[in-house]
């Protein structure tokens, strides 16, 4: 029987490439945790806050994130795909997620904000209705990607095909046009 947890907090907790206890955590809230290279796999998290933590290379297979806050978070390196995507919803807001993959994760209206997000895999993800906040997108790769109606209007550095992705009603700043032609190799001044 797995425990369940209500409304605790979980302050310092350190599990460092260590297996976390199994469980149902629900509006739970996990202040300056340190969960790298630790293995989440098969835990439930449903509107849990993630504060200040570091989650770089956790392995999270088939767990559960739902209405999941990151605030502040390091999440290096992450594969949220290995998640069971029943109910997947999450939020980042001042969150380091370089390199994390997001391969065919529905992320239809996420909010990522104040977050630097270099080479991350959007690769046949669903990010329709989603926001790009003042978020840096250097290196990310959208290919077969679901943009409709997202918003990079304050979102920088990204390089997007226009052919490769679905983008009916996205939203960007005039500034950020040279992102949309890149492949062009255009001397845009």
């Amino acid at each position: 029987m797995l425990e369940e947890y209500f409304e605790h907090e979980f302050e310092k907790l350190s599990y460092p490439k260590l297996r976390f206890p199994g469980g149902e955590y629900e509006k739970c809230i996990f202040l300056a945790c340190d969960f790298s290279d630790a293995f989440l796999e098969s835990c439930k998290f449903f509107s849990c806050q993630f504060l200040n933590c570091n989650m770089s290379m956790a392995k999270l297979g088939g767990s559960f994130l739902t209405d999941a806050v990151f605030r502040d978070c390091k999440l290096l390196g992450i594969g949220f795909e290995q998640c069971h995507q029943f109910g997947f919803s999450v939020s980042f807001d001042n969150c380091t997620l370089n390199h994390a993959s997001f391969f065919k994760v529905k992320l239809k209206k996420t909010v990522f904000a104040n977050s630097q997000l270099r080479e991350v895999d959007f690769t046949e993800a669903d990010l329709s209705e989603s926001k790009f906040n003042n978020c840096e997108l250097t290196g990310s790769v959208f290919d077969k990607t679901n943009l409709e109606k997202t918003d990079f209007r304050t979102a920088f550095n990204y390089s997007i095909d226009p052919e490769k992705n679905r983008m009916k009603k996205a939203r960007f700043a005039t500034a950020g046009l040279s992102g949309l032609l890149q492949k062009f190799q255009l001397q845009i001044e």
